[in-house]
């Protein structure tokens, strides 16, 4: 009797988060069940030398992604690094595409309190659109909706750090985040792509307890020895200051001279949404997902190293 063969199918694994997925997903299913995809076959190279199956699937070009996903059993949207219309028609393309090519579960890369309407991160209405339209169709999901990721933090204190700075402002006010680490993120991802007992669920992917921004730089500063303060900022002078420095207001701008791998609309709307209490969600599914325990802040600072951020650049055109 023939073996039962699946088809898992990873996004984006010529990106950072894509990356580790690849790598984490392969310690967890069989790789004559996988097939990654990146926008551009040069990315691919590695893995199919490996004995990966590997496809071109370019967002912006749908029929490459019908292709790509034919009868796919789980596909792994990993939510694109880029803010507002295009991205929303790169999801529309995705989840129109999976269901051309009857696609069974996608898996979907999301935000704490992605369904509250009155969340006012800029990121926030994308990963919205994106739930709701998956939502619309008849594809079975699993949404992962992520805290924030430490490794920005981690690489913003750094920055500071390596700059001589003894202050970082942040419009988040006394907030709290329960921060979790991106590795962490991916082994998630990895982890719902080998779990055929979800369906339709929504999972949030939480840190192990609660920080102020206070609260994070005090386990820095104790960590590295260093003496970085908190100068709490309004939204409008968070703006100032990003502009000041050459901080891209949104993907579409130049960060070849910006300090910051980010968007200042992202960081303030972010910060908005800490202050407000929209990512203080005291409710985790990271542990029973896994099996592990999130990594710890204080774990990451004396690793800081391995927890930097890197460059935030999609290789879709």
């Amino acid at each position: 009797m023939e073996a039962f063969m699946k088809k898992i199918v990873v996004n984006g694994i010529d990106g950072n988060f894509g990356s580790l997925v690849a790598n984490y997903v392969q310690k967890l299913i069989p790789k004559e069940y996988l097939v990654f995809t990146a926008p551009r076959k040069d990315k691919l190279k590695k893995y199919s030398d490996q004995g990966i199956k590997t496809a071109v699937a370019d967002f912006n070009n749908p029929e490459t992604l019908v292709s790509a996903y034919k009868d796919a059993d789980k596909v792994l949207l990993i939510s694109m690094p880029f803010v507002g219309k295009k991205r929303r028609q790169a999801h529309k393309n995705f989840v129109e595409a999976c269901v051309k090519a009857h696609v069974s579960q996608v898996i979907y890369t999301s935000v704490l309190s992605a369904g509250n309407p009155f969340n006012p991160s800029v990121e926030n209405a994308d990963h919205g659109y994106t739930e709701s339209i998956i939502q619309n169709t008849d594809l079975d999901y699993i949404f992962l909706r992520n805290s924030l990721f430490a490794e920005a933090f981690i690489s913003d204190y750094m920055r500071a750090v390596n700059s001589n700075e003894d202050s970082i402002e942040k419009n988040m006010g006394d907030g709290k985040v329960w921060f979790i680490s991106r590795r962490d993120a991916a082994l998630s991802a990895a982890c719902a792509l080998n779990n055929d007992l979800l369906h339709r669920a929504i999972l949030n992917i939480n840190g192990i307890e609660p920080f102020t921004y206070d609260k994070f730089l005090k386990v820095g500063n104790e960590t590295t020895g260093n003496n970085i303060k908190y100068i709490r900022k309004t939204d409008q002078e968070l703006y100032d200051y990003f502009d000041s420095i050459g901080v891209p207001r949104d993907t579409n701008g130049d960060f070849s001279k910006s300090p910051i791998q980010a968007t200042s609309e992202g960081m303030v709307t972010f910060g908005t949404t800490v202050r407000e209490g929209y990512l203080d969600v005291p409710v985790s599914d990271f542990s029973r997902l896994t099996g592990h325990n999130p990594i710890t802040i204080k774990h990451m600072f004396e690793n800081k190293d391995d927890f930097l951020l890197g460059d935030r650049h999609s290789t879709e055109k």
